[in-house]
């Protein structure tokens, strides 16, 4: 990714001087700043925010979410990603409970289910729910004045049943042997559940060249600064290749596939990834279900499955996971607090989703109207201080040019997790008991060393011993 310098209009200065006695009068112009377009040094440490716009205030809206962006900046955020923002399908319209909104008689019931962010009806407008495309340019430049990129969530896969393409372009899309339209299916034919959606037919070309004029509309008409792509393994790899070229030759733009699969990450393709393995692997350990013996195996298989330059998002947490599966509580209980710090520190890019930052401890409801909290506790002044290391330590980069990831040994490498990440002249050391008991244990460090969280010296001699209570984790700058 090239890098591009910071682009300034002239200030302009308007001189009045009729006459020597009188004092000059300058008239100074607002000075318009853009952004830097995103680069390979700002992935190294950023943090990344969803932003669940419906849910993340009483209103719902643009204008609301906007308001707390310089807050976001607090938290070590540099990209925002920007849950779908599109006119959502009334056809076929999901419900809470997976049934269409249209079988329910009562009017006032049907009327909260809003239905899925992912049933796009639209491509080309915003979603009058959350306010008017003056209120979204409103929140993109907000967030450029904070340093802050802001990426859409594109949905490739499938469009709502209102999509203008279904009665304009038919060809557009999958369809069964009877000639009709069809919601996705998986590789053996059958429906994989998304009877809200119909399924887009990528051996059209016509289809694929619109899908990119509409991606290409909102980077040159709007500026934002790349795409998150839902479900992006279920799209052809040709479709990328030709589409993010184009995309990229409009403007440096980051992009993050909902996918696992290396070879999106290949060629200047996609950036980052998710890290589905590791999240379900910290929850399996929150469980007792598997230990630090099945990590060391994780980071070990992530090195050959992945190259040096490819970047995965870690998470405890996001939309699915919450409404779907659980909240962080739910999930981990008690081992919360040390993952999400893990999630910070080890090779990667942090995700914080909507909620998070203020304790959120229900599901949200995924078709209608919630909201999150809106009150700091124990998380924002945990997360303040991990984006703020995030950002500022080189030893916890974690893109294209990553801090190196050192294991150090314990006298238990089964529940204690206990490594370093090194680069240039930053070190930084990270220790967990991951288990469920209190553990005694010793390892080869020894010195004086920082506590990166609160800033008290930590002394370690080489033959001390610790004990560690379930799930206490030190962070430590050299």
């Amino acid at each position: 990714m090239k890098r591009v310098t910071i682009a300034f209009v002239s200030l302009v200065v308007l001189v009045a001087c009729k006459n020597k006695t009188k004092n000059m009068e300058i008239i100074e112009q607002p000075i318009a700043v853009t952004i830097p377009e995103i680069s390979d040094d700002i992935l190294e440490r950023a943090v990344i925010y969803e932003a669940n716009i419906r849910q993340y205030s009483a209103e719902g809206t643009f204008e609301e979410f906007t308001k707390d962006i310089p807050q976001l900046k607090e938290l070590g955020v540099k990209i925002i990603w920007l849950m779908p923002v599109f006119p959502i399908s009334k056809t076929k319209r999901k419900a809470t409970g997976g049934d269409f909104a249209s079988l329910i008689e009562d009017d006032a019931e049907r009327e909260r289910m809003l239905g899925s962010y992912y049933a796009v009806s639209d491509f080309t407008k915003i979603n009058p729910e959350f306010g008017t495309i003056e209120d979204f340019r409103k929140l993109i430049s907000t967030a450029h004045d904070n340093g802050i990129y802001v990426i859409l969530d594109w949905v490739p896969n499938h469009t709502g049943w209102d999509h203008v393409w279904l009665s304009e372009h038919p060809d557009y899309y999958t369809k069964n042997s009877n000639g009709e339209i069809t919601d996705p299916l998986n590789d053996q034919g059958e429906s994989v559940g998304w009877a809200d959606v119909a399924d887009l037919n990528y051996g059209n070309e016509a289809m694929q060249e619109e899908m990119i004029r509409d991606m290409k509309n909102w980077i040159t008409e709007e500026n934002i600064d790349g795409f998150r792509c839902d479900m992006a393994g279920m799209v052809p790899l040709a479709f990328w290749e030709k589409a993010i070229p184009q995309l990229r030759a409009e403007k440096n733009i980051f992009m993050l596939a909902e996918a696992w699969e290396p070879q999106l990450l290949k060629d200047n393709l996609f950036e980052m990834v998710y890290a589905w393995e590791g999240h379900h692997l910290m929850n399996a350990i929150a469980k007792g279900e598997k230990n630090v013996h099945d990590f060391d195996g994780y980071i070990d298989k992530m090195s050959n499955d992945y190259q040096e330059t490819d970047i995965l998002m870690n998470f405890i947490t996001n939309h699915d996971e919450n409404s779907w599966n659980g909240t962080v509580g739910e999930r981990m209980g008690d081992a919360s607090e040390v993952f999400q710090a893990l999630s910070f520190t080890m090779s990667g890019m942090p995700l914080i989703y909507s909620g998070q930052e203020y304790d959120l401890d229900h599901r949200l409801k995924f078709f209608e109207k919630d909201s999150i909290p809106k009150k700091k506790g124990n998380m924002w002044p945990l997360l303040e201080k991990l984006g703020n290391l995030k950002n500022n330590y080189p030893a916890l980069a974690g893109g294209k040019n990553a801090a190196k990831y050192q294991r150090i040994e314990t006298s238990n490498n089964a529940a204690i997790l206990a490594f370093q990440r090194v680069k240039e002249d930053s070190g930084f050391i990270f220790i967990a008991n991951l288990s469920h008991e209190t553990i005694d244990f010793s390892l080869p460090l020894a010195g004086e060393f920082r506590n990166a969280l609160t800033d008290e010296t930590v002394m370690l001699n080489q033959d001390s011993r610790h004990s560690f209570k379930p799930w206490e984790y030190l962070l430590l700058i050299k």
